[in-house]
């Protein structure tokens, strides 16, 4: 059998493939493995010590008797600093009282790399936890929810990819606002102004004139001087676009993406959910089609009048007693985007959907039917005071094959926060950009 010292010696090529990841272990019951990874904690008593090893995939405690091991791993595995990265070399054996159901009973164990005293211990707060952000994504509570969303974008990809999407990639650099107003960050781009994107909406509907649908997974960023725990200022949209799609459709296919991924994250992942006390059949009660509630009939239930802005605040109020994701749709024109098409039912409003979660979460998703027509267009830039000569290209596409169209953002940490339960959104991204936060 290799001992630990000639596997350290090995070169990487070939020691890589003798060790086991921590989530195999439940393989080799009564076998021997090599291990690696970072010291998650460590409990010592006169003849026993515990390390507890983290390897990305999970945790394992390596159990080390002192008259079982030489007099260097017995001290090795008592001097380990939480974060130390270690090897270990044991037999693996089945204990409910692990944290994972398995330990590894130590033949060796060596500290590759001891470090310092790592920072972070219990009941830290929150300001400090973001000042050492660069150090508590190790945690497994950030860990966990990156390998969430990892696998609820693969999931949504692969939803729109069986539709016949095509993926496709927006610049980040604009020469204009998408959505007109102050919400923008200004930079200098050599000798010119330019903006970081808002979203890549404008530029995929270039493109579904080559190829009727697509979609983009790629940063926002909004300059919104807000605290709330669902904001940030720079975040991660899917966003599709559909040519051909009506106001319709458009809802119809949130709907449906939304309803898959739920059913999809709990069928797969419930162990995920669960270690966010989420109910994997809370997600499973997930139904379309989804109630539609006008703007108008949502001032009703608010005791709101015309013209009144429906926020977080009031969408927590609409959703308090909804189980179900529901559709904010016909808002006033003069509160929405200029590309937005008018509804010409209430030509007051416009043709958008928000769709929104229940439990506080509020809106998750938001789309529209665009606008198609060139005289319409301009005519909506004008309303909002924007100006024609920054929107030239985007004009233009409506000289050229221009059809009916829609499509929709989707806030991937939005969605995993109300998925998993999380306090925050900052918890949703490995770090978290807001008004008052540019590092680490």
């Amino acid at each position: 059998m290799l001992k630990l010292d000639e596997l350290l010696k090995d070169t990487l090529s070939r020691s890589e493939s003798r060790i086991t990841k921590i989530s195999d272990l439940r393989d080799h019951v009564g076998k021997e493995v090599f291990v690696r990874g970072w010291v998650h904690r460590q409990r010592a008593s006169t003849n026993l010590a515990f390390v507890i090893i983290r390897d990305g995939t999970g945790i394992v405690q390596c159990a080390v008797k002192k008259d079982d091991v030489t007099e260097k791993t017995w001290k090795d595995a008592n001097d380990v600093f939480l974060e130390s990265v270690v090897y270990a070399h044991g037999t693996v054996a089945k204990d409910e009282r692990a944290p994972d159901g398995y330990e590894i009973r130590a033949k060796e164990l060596v500290t590759y790399f001891r470090g310092d005293a790592f920072p972070i211990g219990k009941d830290q707060s929150t300001e400090f936890l973001l000042d050492v952000r660069h150090l508590w994504v190790r945690s497994q509570h950030i860990v966990n929810v990156l390998r969430f969303k990892a696998y609820l974008m693969q999931e949504a990809r692969s939803f729109l990819d069986g539709m016949g999407f095509l993926e496709v990639q927006p610049p980040m650099f604009t020469s204009s606002a998408a959505e007109g107003g102050s919400t923008v960050f200004e930079v200098k781009y050599f000798d010119k102004k330019a903006y970081l994107s808002q979203t890549a909406q404008l530029y995929s509907e270039a493109m579904i004139e080559g190829y009727p649908l697509v979609y983009a997974f790629a940063p926002s960023f909004r300059a919104e001087p807000s605290r709330t725990p669902r904001h940030l200022t720079e975040f991660w949209q899917l966003e599709p676009e559909e040519a051909f799609f009506d106001f319709e459709m458009n809802m119809r296919l949130m709907g449906d993406l939304v309803e898959h991924l739920c059913h999809q994250m709990a069928k797969k992942h419930p162990e995920l959910l669960k270690k966010y006390n989420r109910d994997p059949k809370d997600l499973l009660a997930i139904k379309g089609p989804f109630e539609k509630m006008t703007y108008e009939k949502a001032l009703k239930e608010l005791g709101l009048k015309w013209g009144d802005s429906i926020g977080l605040d009031e969408e927590k109020t609409l959703m308090k007693e909804r189980k179900q994701p529901t559709f904010l749709v016909n808002q006033p024109k003069e509160m929405r985007a200029f590309y937005m098409k008018i509804n010409q039912k209430d030509p007051r409003t416009v043709l958008d959907s928000d769709l929104l979660a229940p439990e506080g979460i509020g809106e998750i998703l938001g789309g529209s039917e665009r606008v198609e027509s060139y005289d319409e267009l301009v005519r909506r830039l004008k309303e909002q005071k924007l100006k024609e000569k920054d929107y030239r290209w985007y004009l233009e596409l409506r000289k050229y094959g221009s059809v009916p169209h829609s499509g929709f953002g989707m806030g991937s940490e939005r969605l995993c926060r109300w998925m998993l339960k999380l306090e925050t959104i900052r918890d949703a991204i490995p770090f978290p950009r807001t008004m008052n936060r540019l590092e680490p």
